[in-house]
């Protein structure tokens, strides 16, 4: 039996998190709202961003186009913008009957109001969690019923939790209680940190809890998909900024429509931010999108039907606060990476080489990076040994980087033959008003008699 088309979609997403949540198997992070919504949805377990970097990636969640094609390459106020007939998720969904909103951060361009969002109240300047979900539980308290509006595509961002994560904003967690990767060094300079990072982790879970309390009162569960996601790896050395799985590694957690009457499960296969766009066009009754998009709808794996064998996702970096061009392909058994400027092993990024971690990490990141790195995720899920080198591992590696170079073809990425470049400075005739009227087509003057009667 077919769907129901045009639900009402939420989508809540955060920064810098990745899979930093006990459902991604980090039980000491103090998330339990997350954590009860991810028990009742469908938790996407190998999700990943287009890029490390907050913008890039959010360009291509709305877009469902990488970085090059959509145009931002970098962050928004380095000047990177979309480019010319670049279509948002609001303005492809505004035809299909939906009414879109823009509540909380976006970072997509310095002037929220050009993204395509029928509303935008308070113009993207309430990057906060408590003001976001204060901004957001009143606009969804004049929310009119079902029958009475179109249907809604409903975004809300949150600053958090991005750096920095001081204690006059958060109360920090028990060094001694957290949980530390394998990519990080395990002593008190990381603890510290993650306690902090975790301190800034339970504010936003208890203003998701707010909000999604405040979205289930507003909208019939049974009509409304919420999904819950975060721009990329955490602000961590060797996660954002990277092309690892902890950089690009996503949060991704889709509870559907309750008339769907889906189980809640878990979806181990490989998918992409860029998925998000394809899924909602399906849902709005759009046909097929044909070569345009990237992404793949997950619809199929959303109703557990099964997913797409032998997946390969592209992701890419280019601009930080340095220019640092990468490129990725990426399967469920492997990730190559290809680096297209000599550099150190690691480019960090200002707001981690400050860090806490960074001080009780040592040097070895500055040693020189290799041109190609290859990691076998089915024995080194972190990602750590590189076996670009072993012999046993050349098919592999020819094969990816044959998918990679197919990928920068289609795209028209030129990142293998030029450097690219950076964006465009903005000047202030881009948003100018027309200009003012001529003299021929400017009122005749007022004679001195039709001043004076004026006057009397």
């Amino acid at each position: 039996m077919p769907l129901p088309t045009h639900p009402d979609v939420v989508l809540i997403h955060c920064h810098d998190l990745g899979r930093w949540l006990p459902t991604y198997g980090m039980p000491h992070v103090p998330a339990p709202n997350i954590t009860e919504f991810a028990a009742d949805s469908i938790v996407f377990e190998n999700a990943h961003s287009s890029s490390p970097l907050c913008s890039p990636a959010r360009a291509s969640l709305f877009t469902g186009l990488s970085p090059y094609r959509n145009g931002v390459q970098g962050l928004v106020h380095n000047a990177w913008r979309y480019r010319e007939g670049v279509l948002t998720a609001p303005e492809r969904l505004r035809p299909l009957g939906y009414h879109s909103v823009l509540i909380g951060l976006q970072h997509e361009n310095v002037d929220p109001t050009v993204l395509g969002f029928d509303e935008c109240p308070g113009l993207g300047f309430l990057p906060r969690t408590n003001q976001v979900v204060e901004a957001t539980e009143r606009w969804l308290g004049q929310l009119p019923g079902r029958n009475e509006r179109k249907p809604v595509f409903l975004t809300v961002g949150t600053w958090e939790v991005h750096r920095p994560w001081g204690p006059e904003d958060y109360d920090p967690a028990d060094p001694s209680e957290v949980d530390v990767p394998a990519f990080l060094p395990d002593n008190e300079h990381t603890r510290r940190d993650i306690a902090a990072f975790n301190g800034a982790i339970a504010q936003f879970d208890a203003g998701f809890g707010r909000l999604l309390a405040a979205i289930d009162s507003a909208f019939d569960r049974e009509n409304t998909m919420v999904v819950f996601t975060t721009d990329h790896g955490v602000a961590f050395p060797r996660a954002k900024s990277t092309l690892y799985d902890a950089g690009t590694g996503v949060s991704f957690i889709v509870r559907p429509p309750s008339s769907w009457n889906v189980a809640p499960h878990r979806v181990k296969e490989l998918t992409s931010h860029m998925d998000l766009l394809p899924t909602l066009l399906e849902l709005a009754g759009a046909a097929p999108d044909g070569e345009e998009l990237e992404g793949e709808s997950l619809m199929p794996l959303l109703t557990q039907q099964p997913g797409k064998e032998g997946r390969v996702i592209f992701t890419s970096k280019s601009f930080h606060d340095t220019y640092d061009p990468k490129r990725a392909a990426r399967s469920a058994e492997y990730v190559y990476i290809r680096n297209y400027e000599p550099g150190p092993k690691l480019q960090l990024a200002i707001d981690l080489e400050t860090s806490d971690t960074r001080q009780g990490m040592g040097d070895a990141h500055l040693e020189p990076r290799e041109p190609e790195e290859l990691y076998d995720r089915r024995a080194d899920p972190s990602e750590l040994v590189n076996v670009i080198r072993n012999a046993e591992y050349q098919h592999v590696r020819s094969r990816h980087s044959d998918l990679l170079d197919k990928w920068l073809k289609k795209t028209g990425d030129p990142v293998a033959h030029t450097p690219i470049e950076s964006a465009p400075a903005r000047n202030r005739h881009v948003d100018d008003l027309p200009p003012a009227s001529t003299t021929e087509s400017r009122p005749a003057p007022v004679t001195e008699t039709e001043a004076a009667a004026t006057r009397t």
